[in-house]
């Protein structure tokens, strides 16, 4: 039986066993696996990793892993550019388009109201996900493990709250969006770029006490639908006001 010493940083200990977070461990190993597959035997997705180093040097996903190896493990580092000295991606992650499982359908709402081009629906399957993360270069966001250690997913992130307004808290915080919000950009419902309404759109959908408080309106062409700054803003105005603090 091979051995090798591997260390986790910071929120790749998530996924460990509390007796191996945060501190450097013996692991045995069989054959000769890749990093990436011992790695995941850990727990660990894949899509969560941005730099591993082998004795001090930087790796891609396929090196295989020989005995007495000295691992270091680092997160995807999405506020700084680490291009130079990776080798698991091409680019850095910088673009903010996500697409969520069944069981984020709360966080899509909350990520929409915050302009970021967030694909949700409640049937989708995990090869529809994976097959639109991959063909649009989205980030998926997940409950479900399984689906981020999938060998074709490049772009994932396990979310670890349960409250909607913590896991929100959580992706801004991850995913650095304080710099690139657009409050109030997109339809709620279907995701598309919202427009200002004009006076038919207005007459025809806008209900006659509404005009009379509101002069500006904006409409959703997908949908069909008129939004407008009412007591709904105001909740989610204060939504966001916490997040960003």
């Amino acid at each position: 039986m091979k051995k090798i010493f591997i260390r986790f940083y910071e929120e790749l200990n998530d996924f460990l066993p509390e007796d191996t977070r945060k501190k450097r461990f013996e692991h045995p190993f069989k054959n000769n696996p890749s990093v990436k597959d011992l790695i995941e035997s850990l727990g660990v997705p894949h899509v969560e990793i941005d730099l591993i180093l082998v004795n001090g040097k930087s790796v891609g996903f396929a090196y295989r892993v020989k005995n007495n190896d000295d691992i270091s493990v680092y997160p995807v580092f999405e506020s700084f550019d680490i291009g130079e000295v990776q080798h698991l991606r091409s680019r850095p992650l910088r673009e903010k388009k996500f697409i969520l499982d069944v069981h984020l359908g709360t966080l899509a709402k909350y990520l929409r109201i915050l302009g970021f081009d967030t694909l949700y629906e409640n049937n989708y399957s995990d090869d529809q996900i994976v097959e639109y993360a991959l063909r649009e270069e989205r980030t998926i966001l997940t409950k479900d493990r399984g689906i981020l250690k999938r060998n074709n997913v490049t772009r994932g992130y396990f979310v670890r709250n349960t409250q909607p307004e913590k896991q929100l808290e959580e992706i801004t915080k991850r995913f650095d969006l304080k710099g690139s919000i657009k409050e109030f950009t997109r339809c709620l419902v279907c995701n598309s770029l919202l427009e200002n309404a004009g006076v038919e759109k207005i007459e025809k959908l806008v209900p006659r006490k509404v005009k009379l408080y509101h002069k500006v309106y904006y409409y959703c062409s997908k949908c069909d639908k008129i939004y407008w700054n009412g007591s709904h803003y105001k909740r989610m105005r204060e939504l966001i006001i916490r997040v960003l603090q």
